[in-house]
């Protein structure tokens, strides 16, 4: 399917289902911004584009910032016109650990990351689709098989995913 002239945001794009998302829109047509704490992983990422990476921007992000979050959306207008999709991906985990030796800082990451990070981006989403002429676009939140089939010792991932999920 192409879709010429359309763009997508994805975030947690330096490695893994955001990479792999990303790279597939590109060949689908779409511009996309790249969007990962990471800027060496999301410019590696951006190279295993080849020829499409004309395509593509790198927008290094942290989507637990309410101020770098809407830097990326104003980033992403910007540089490539309009976000006609979002990928919510950005997610972290923990190593697999008993939750009564999971510490508060620990539990705040995963949170911050995997809900308000979510929270956020979804936002600043909505917000800017509905200032495009047409209005509107699409917002894929990724969550987790985790949700249904938590995995022992992650609460934390576990609970964020099924945030996401409901």
């Amino acid at each position: 399917m192409r879709l010429a002239g359309k763009s997508a945001l994805i975030t947690g794009a330096g490695s893994g289902i955001g990479r792999h998302c990303a790279l597939a829109l590109l060949r689908d047509g779409f511009h996309v911004v790249f969007a990962g704490r990471n800027e060496q992983k999301l410019n590696d990422s951006i190279a295993a584009a080849g020829d499409l990476a004309d395509h593509a921007k790198a927008v290094a992000t942290d989507v637990t910032s309410a101020d770098s979050v809407r830097e990326l959306f104003d980033a992403a207008v910007s540089q490539v016109g309009r976000v006609d999709l979002l990928f919510n991906n950005a997610g972290v985990n923990l190593p697999a650990i008993p939750i009564e030796y999971i510490t508060l800082e620990q539990w705040q990451g995963v949170v911050d990351t995997n809900l308000t990070g979510f929270f956020l981006c979804t936002q600043a989403s909505i917000r800017t689709m509905k200032n495009h002429q047409p209005m509107g676009g699409r917002i894929i939140n990724n969550g987790s098989i985790s949700a249904h089939v938590p995995r022992p010792g992650s609460i934390a991932y576990t609970a964020t995913k099924h945030s996401v999920t409901g």
